[in-house]
């Protein structure tokens, strides 16, 4: 997709520097990929917070080990 965007000059300087990116573009999908992970791992754990993961009463790490290793 192409994107027009007016953005300032030393957002786009620290984006390239740590982002990695070979120039504007590659810099850019590598920052915007790192933050929608970001904001997705955030929305997973508010999930979590608002209803944790419970275990089964019979669970075993034991027998989840063992039924991995088959």
């Amino acid at each position: 997709m192409k994107v027009t965007a007016l953005l300032p000059d030393k957002l786009m300087e620290e984006v390239k520097r740590y982002s990695g990116g070979k120039n504007t573009t590659e810099g850019l999908t590598i920052a915007l990929n790192q933050w929608l992970s970001l904001k997705k791992l955030h929305h997973l754990n508010q999930k979590i917070q608002k209803k944790p993961l419970e275990f089964n009463h019979q669970f075993s790490a034991q027998e989840a080990r063992e039924i991995n290793r088959r």
